[in-house]
Formats: structure tokens, sequence, C-alpha cells
């Protein structure tokens, strides 16, 4: 049985059908761009995935959990243990250093620090923030903050990784870079990355993609 299945997956909002039908599975560990343009579903998509909404009618099962049959405080539970969220937008607390940003989830779940702690070292060395650590949101720039995002998504050592346009407010140059770097990241921490894009270039770094029109996929 897949890892990730979504069983004839609809989602209106009001009279406005948004997602018509969608049947999807995946492997876990697979790396996966979802391709659209704007509008086309992909980012609803995303969110039923993270158990952030639910669908109107359909199935949406993860790791043999069946997130549609789950109330507010299970899906709060599952997103908290399971999944990790990169937006386009960081949502870095302006009031917090970005090493506390980091240690956030941690602390809300009541998980162990030192091993967030040992991974947010590493992978600040790896990103090139280190130095952004002991410094608040405001004071690095927008890439840098993008890379402490990303840090944080992972802190939790998520199953499941899901980036909404996580390059959309960077350079071509910065894009294929973050882009890479969700992969290898992913792969080194066994989970498994979707990536919501419209990006052509960003989508061929993944081996899979999945390809949304008009809330159907088509490819």
């Amino acid at each position: 049985m897949s890892f990730i299945r979504l069983e004839n997956v609809e989602k209106s909002f009001g009279k406005t059908k948004v997602l018509r039908g969608i049947n999807i599975s995946i492997e876990e560990k697979e790396l996966v761009a979802i391709r659209g343009a704007s509008g086309s579903g992909k980012s609803t998509l995303l969110y039923l995935l993270g158990g952030l909404d639910q669908p109107t009618s359909g199935k949406v099962v993860i790791d043999k959990k069946n997130l549609s049959d789950m109330g507010d405080e299970g899906l709060a539970d599952f997103r908290n243990s399971s999944v990790g969220f990169v937006f386009q937008f960081h949502f870095l607390l302006p009031s917090m250093t970005c090493r506390d940003n980091i240690l956030l989830p941690a602390r809300i779940g009541g998980k162990d620090l030192k091993q967030v702690e040992d991974d947010q070292k590493k992978l600040a060395e790896i990103l090139g923030v280190k130095h952004c650590l002991s410094k608040y949101p405001f004071e690095i720039s927008g890439g840098e903050q993008q890379r402490i995002n990303i840090i944080r998504a992972l802190s939790l050592r998520p199953k499941i990784l899901l980036c909404d346009e996580p390059t959309g407010n960077l350079d071509s140059k910065n894009s294929e870079k973050v882009a890479d770097l969700l992969k290898n990241l992913s792969t080194d921490f066994g989970a498994t990355l979707l990536v919501v894009t419209h990006d052509d270039k960003v989508a061929s770094f993944f081996p899979r993609k999945i390809v949304i029109e008009d809330g159907q996929i088509i490819g």
C-alpha cells in the first residue's frame, strides 16, 4: 500500500469546485514536484496533504491514517509529529531569534531539544546560515530567512516535507539552489518531499512530476 493515497478527493469553497476527483499514490521517501498554473488547485492539494484543511469528499490516507476521519486534535498531532511545512513566505516570528524560531515547534511538541539543536547546527552549517542563528529575522536577508525556514521545517525530522512555492521570492540562481537543497536534505532525513511550483526549472530537479489543471491531474 502506498505511503500517501488520495481517493476521489474533491474540494469546494462554496459553489466553487477547486479539486475534482483527485487520485494519487505516492511512495515513502519519493521526491515529487506538483506543477500547475495559479488557481489550478495545487496549493489546495498541499494543504489537504498536510492536514491544514479537509476534503469536501473522498479520502486522504497517509501512513495508513485516514486524515479525512480525524478531528482537530488528531490533525494537530499529525501535523506536529509527521509534517514539515515550507511556505513562500517564511512566517518567522520577529520577536524571536532565528535559533528560537527553529526550536519553537520542538518546545510546543515537548520533543527532545538536544536532537533538534544538533540538527540545527549541522543544517545551519550546510545551508550557510550559521551566522544567522543568534540574529532576528529582520536582521537577515530574504534568502537567509527562507533557509532558516527550511531548517525549522526539518527540525522534528518529519516523515513528509510539504513546500508551497518555496522559491517564489528568490531569483533564478537561488531558486535552483534551494530546490537542490530541499531534494538532498529530504533524502538525507528520509522524508517524502512534495514541492508545489509553477517554475519548470525548479520542477526539473525532481524525479516525479504531477501536473494539475483546473483541479484535475493531467500528468
